[in-house]
């Protein structure tokens, strides 16, 4: 996964990423990753689920403090070569069902776990009980993705935009 990774950061495109390749950077014969992962898709969801790091886990205490949680964690993470990774993986995404299903892959559990967090808010009486679940998923992460990955606003200060992104959004979906 650490030779996939890097190779990306260098440049690298998915397509032109082949088991052969990743092999030889790291080190290692072609039965060794197939004995691990089915294919190339199986490798490159690892390693992009590796690179999104460890899945946010809400306390359940509070519906704001887990929506800010969540929205704190699109766009975040640890490993620098997401930077460089991130932002081309993109437009392969859009030209390629096949990227585009490991792409899918990689974030529904995120996405699964926002769902959760905001039908718990509807049961509870929190959140409207005509809420669109996923458009309010949108409104929650697309302002942090835009501004993560396109630092779209420098004046924004990033520690306490989640807070704000959620606070806007609660505004407008809370039972009235």
């Amino acid at each position: 996964m650490e030779a996939v990774l890097d190779l990306l950061a260098e440049g690298s495109t998915i397509e032109a990423l082949s088991i052969e390749a990743i092999a030889a950077r790291a080190g290692v014969g072609k039965a060794t990753i197939y004995r691990r992962w089915s294919g190339k898709d199986a490798l490159m969801r690892d390693a992009l689920s590796r690179l999104k790091g460890v899945l946010a886990q809400p306390a359940g205490r509070s519906l704001r403090e887990d929506l800010v949680l969540l929205v704190g964690a699109v766009g975040r993470h640890i490993d620098p070569r997401a930077a460089k990774i991130m932002p081309c993986l993109v437009p392969e995404v859009h030209r390629s069902p096949d990227h585009f299903q490991v792409y899918q892959s990689v974030i529904e559990p995120r996405r699964q776990l926002m769902r959760e967090v905001l039908r718990r808010g509807v049961r509870s009486g929190e959140l409207r009980a005509d809420l669109d679940i996923e458009v309010a998923m949108a409104l929650l992460t697309g302002p942090m993705l835009v501004q993560r990955m396109l630092r779209w606003n420098a004046e924004l200060d990033e520690e306490s935009l989640p807070g704000r992104i959620v606070d806007g959004v609660l505004d407008g979906i809370r039972a009235r």
